[in-house]
């Protein structure tokens, strides 16, 4: 156990390295205000955090750096997110709202959240299992194409595009639609599969075909959506924080591009119930272990949830950071709540 003074040399430490990138000396902790002690006592603090293993002596010199462990207690000890300047917030509001739909406002968000941290970031798109299915409507494009448009009550909007051999006439693509879309109003992504495969089955036969190839496109482009996926921006920022590695980055952007262990971090984040949480360094397996993540859960209507975050070297803006996540997560929420008629929450 440390002392209330060595923890704040703690902070000092960790804020003074992450501005730096320089190892922190006793003298200029001791120079500071509000300390007033010697650099004597600043150095029996040190030593006292070094016997913690809450900072390190990199080489010969006098200066310390904080460890995995001291990131950790310093981002536990921060009791509030550091507020966005109204700049900020103003940016990120005038830029998600000229959002079209779902994969215009995810992608920029994720560039938004990459441009206020400097960091990589990472936007899971939402999971939509749970969401039910408002209206199904087909489009007929031209003689050999239909396109299927499936609407979700989270504002989700499908779209797939499917070939038949000869397109049917305006009655009896209207019949067609009204067979769809009472087998599967108001079921989930999840049911929606298994009531569409039975249709073909019970159609005449000069509909089975039709309904053959429509629900095996709307089945294919659904399975799609229960695959998670991620969108990536400012991959170049990890590249620029190289020398914070001890050995190359590009482990770490191999895993960001295969997505899989972002992915199962991301779940196992998202479960712990947080607003934002950070894991710092050997918090997680290689080629993560020089790293930290910072995520926050956003939803889209009341069961569609997701995940953004940031992913950068341990020597990061933790209090940014961690602000800019939360501020980017809510206002998302809000903003595909509203798409979809739910309201803030």
């Amino acid at each position: 156990m440390v002392s209330e003074r060595a923890l704040n040399v703690l902070r000092v430490i960790v804020q003074d390295f992450i501005d730096s990138s320089e190892p922190v000396a006793s003298k200029a902790i001791a120079e500071r205000p509000g300390f007033g002690v010697s650099a004597a006592t600043i150095r029996n603090d040190m030593a006292l955090l070094e016997e913690e293993d809450l900072i390190a002596a990199p080489h010969t010199s006098a200066g310390r750096i904080p460890t995995d462990k001291g990131y950790r207690v310093f981002v536990d000890s921060l009791t509030h997110h550091k507020p966005l300047s109204a700049a900020q917030r103003s940016a990120i509001e005038r830029f998600l709202d000229q959002s079209v739909d779902l994969d215009d406002t995810l992608t920029r968000t994720v560039r938004m959240l990459s441009q206020l941290t400097n960091q990589v970031a990472l936007i899971q798109y939402p999971t939509f299992g749970t969401a039910r299915v408002r209206h199904v409507e087909l489009l007929p494009m031209d003689s050999e194409r239909v396109m299927v448009i499936l609407i979700t009550d989270s504002g989700h909007v499908d779209q797939s595009v499917v070939n038949w051999t000869e397109i049917p006439d305006d009655a009896v693509v209207g019949e067609i639609r009204a067979t769809i879309n009472e087998a599967v109003m108001g079921k989930s992504l999840d049911d929606v599969q298994i009531a569409l495969q039975g249709l073909p089955a019970q159609a005449s036969p000069e509909r089975r075909e039709i309904l053959e190839r429509l629900v095996d496109g709307v089945c294919r482009n659904l399975e799609a959506h229960r695959t998670n996926r991620l969108l990536v921006a400012g991959a170049a920022n990890l590249v620029r924080t190289e020398t914070d590695f001890s050995d190359s980055v590009y482990p770490v952007l191999e895993a960001i591009e295969e997505q899989v262990t972002v992915l199962k971090l991301f779940t196992e984040m998202q479960e712990g119930g947080q607003d934002v949480l950070a894991r710092i360094g050997r918090e997680m397996s290689a080629p993560l272990s020089e790293t930290s993540v910072v995520a926050g859960s956003y939803h889209s209507g009341e069961t569609d949830k997701g995940v953004v975050g940031v992913l950068g070297p341990t020597r990061m803006d933790y209090p940014g950071n961690m602000a800019a996540v939360h501020a980017v997560a809510r206002y998302l929420t809000r903003l595909l709540d509203g798409q979809s008629g739910t309201g803030d929450k």
